[in-house]
């Protein structure tokens, strides 16, 4: 019988994380450690290998809190500073893998990759032992699903603000973080699903990212059997919100894991 895929959440807040930096507030002072949030990535681990959607900051501190030894190929949902900053922590992994480590991600991210990173793409780096800099080989993703490590992946395009990002879906498990808005197109790619990985930042509305009522009223036309709330800030205390949360939807929490 072959080895059930793994989804843990890596990190689930928002990108100036939980506790927020100077901020003596009930969650940011809480000793529940499921109100402690790092910056949003997910680890899907298959049979073929460990896939990462995003390269939070917190990255490093991530994959030694879950043991992960070593990532096999990466997907970015968008560019922004708390999905990919972390991507230097990735340079142990071609050395392992003895060779450059995969990047799936759109022509757009890819471009402020190598500006970000600049260091990792001059012609030096080739004279360099592997492990000095990230090594990258980029696979650009479009608008048609694409395999990765034997898994069939799904791209759903997302708004979020006037930003562009992709959801990813892989059999009946769909991950959208950081949006505000699902486009017509993208309705149809979300039936069927056994698990919604959904946005919730806040009570209150967000120009770039659902409130938890727009959330719940998302989950509520997709109808999943069961729903997670990741990408929360700080106003959203985890006991207390679940209380309030509809049969089968909950919050996410940094180290949460399912199997599909």
């Amino acid at each position: 019988m072959p080895r059930p895929r793994t989804f843990a959440f890596l990190g689930t807040g928002t990108s100036v994380g939980v506790p927020v930096i100077g901020c003596d507030c009930p969650v940011c002072r809480s000793p529940d450690p499921r109100n402690q949030r790092y910056r949003c990535s997910v680890l899907i681990a298959t049979p073929q290998g460990n896939l990462l959607i995003d390269t939070a900051p917190e990255l490093r501190l991530q994959l030694l809190r879950e043991n992960v030894r070593l990532v096999h190929a990466v997907l970015y949902t968008h560019y922004h500073a708390d999905h990919l900053f972390g991507l230097d922590d990735v340079r142990l992994f071609p050395k392992r893998l003895g060779g450059p480590l995969p990047i799936y991600c759109t022509d757009e991210v890819e471009q402020k990759i190598r500006q970000a990173f600049a260091y990792a793409f001059r012609p030096e780096v080739d004279g360099m032992p592997l492990g000095a800099v990230p090594r990258l080989t980029f696979c650009q993703i479009t608008e048609h699903p694409f395999d990765v490590l034997g898994e069939r992946v799904v791209p759903i395009p997302l708004a979020h603000a006037h930003f562009n990002v992709l959801g990813f879906r892989f059999d009946d498990v769909a991950y959208c973080t950081d949006v505000n808005l699902i486009p017509e197109g993208s309705w149809p790619l979300l039936e069927g699903l056994g698990v919604l990985v959904l946005d919730a930042l806040r009570f209150k509305p967000h120009p770039a990212h659902f409130s938890l009522d727009e959330a719940l009223e998302v989950i509520a036309r997709v109808k999943p059997a069961r729903a997670y709330l990741t990408h929360m800030g700080h106003e959203l205390e985890h006991e207390a919100t679940n209380r309030g949360l509809p049969p089968g939807v909950e919050l996410a929490y940094d180290g949460l894991k399912f199997e599909f």
